[in-house]
């Protein structure tokens, strides 16, 4: 049942956590951080560098922005490397409103890094105009979940490979909100999920609708990475992360009201964006016992009753079934990674 104050309540204990500096080595491992021209992005980027990872991808639909993020990232590590080996900051564009764009990141990365130990699927998109489209499916919808998805899945092979030649555990984390537990999902009910998202409708809930379908999908492939795992646990951990509410650009396409009442509530609540990307790091440093689970500030926490009830299960494997359609056809075979064991 949405109770209001439970909700409330809920996030401010959350919102109110000590989150510390990340201190994980990184040393000799590759990762990849979506969104990383700014806000969480760039610090994560920045943490990643700083505790030794060989190479960081930035992933920005603006490479000119992504050129100045890694300039920034660069300039902080002659200082604050806990490392004496370089890291390489390369800057690869990908614009998530474009499935060509992912198809052809993807393919860049299988054919251009040796390894891929993190994937960490940060961006997002926020807006109430509901007439923008992209790919047949409205904008957020689009950017948040399908794309996002369409990149992991393309990536795990990759990140398979890795585990098992340098026997390491390698992560996906994709980036969720607190605003999943303030949705009604709504298309839930209905017979095609997906075919719901477009223009019109509750928007006021949208974004908090694709974060709680990233919640579900990423835990379906947890546990679909596991039935498909030879030794019956992947070496690939899957979980989502909570950063809690941060002063970010995300809120930029909002209206003036909204705008508004946000930088009231971030001015006296909000983390930075420095601290908010360490609940992201610790989402990404958080191992077996994280895996499947919702990393809430720092800590494995309960989703939304939502999400835990026998019709949040049912609404998951729904949309798992209609979100593997969509991505075989956009890339045919895509999603065999997780139904065949491999060799």
């Amino acid at each position: 049942m949405f109770n209001p104050l439970a909700i409330a309540w809920h996030f401010l204990e959350r919102q109110l956590r000590p989150l510390p500096v990340p201190d994980t080595s990184y040393a000799g491992r590759t990762v990849i951080v979506t969104g990383a021209n700014g806000g969480l992005g760039l610090e994560a980027a920045r943490h990643f560098a700083r505790l030794g990872a060989a190479r960081v991808v930035l992933a920005c639909r603006s490479t000119e922005r992504g050129e100045a993020a890694k300039a920034d990232i660069e300039q902080s590590l002659t200082t604050g490397t806990t490392t004496s080996t370089p890291t390489v900051v390369e800057v690869w564009p990908l614009d998530l409103c474009s499935f060509d764009s992912v198809r052809a990141f993807c393919r860049r990365a299988d054919a251009e890094l040796d390894r891929l130990d993190v994937l960490l699927a940060n961006a997002a998109m926020l807006i109430i105009d509901g007439a923008q489209m992209a790919e047949g499916y409205e904008m957020q919808v689009t950017t948040n979940v399908i794309s996002t998805f369409l990149m992991v899945f393309m990536l795990l092979p990759l990140m398979r490979r890795t585990a098992a030649r340098w026997n390491v555990e390698a992560a996906v984390t994709v980036v969720v909100s607190e605003a999943h537990f303030w949705t009604r999902f709504v298309q839930k009910d209905q017979p095609r999920i997906f075919e719901c998202f477009r223009p019109g409708g509750a928007m006021q809930e949208r974004y908090g609708t694709t974060k709680l379908l990233d919640m579900l999908m990423a835990q379906e492939l947890a546990a679909r990475l596991d039935a498909a795992s030879a030794a019956g646990a992947s070496p690939i951990v899957v979980n989502t992360a909570n950063p809690g509410l941060c002063k970010s650009s995300l809120f930029r396409n909002l209206f003036l009201v909204g705008q508004f009442l946000l930088a009231v509530g971030t001015a006296i609540l909000g983390r930075t964006s420095e601290q908010g990307s360490r609940a992201l790091m610790a989402a990404v440093a958080g191992g077996r016992e994280s895996h499947g689970k919702y990393v809430d500030s720092g800590r494995v926490d309960e989703p939304s009753a939502f999400v835990l009830s026998e019709e949040g299960k049912a609404a998951q494997k729904k949309a798992w079934g209609e979100l593997m359609e969509i991505l075989e056809g956009i890339e045919p075979g895509v999603t065999a990674v997780v139904t065949q064991v491999p060799s």
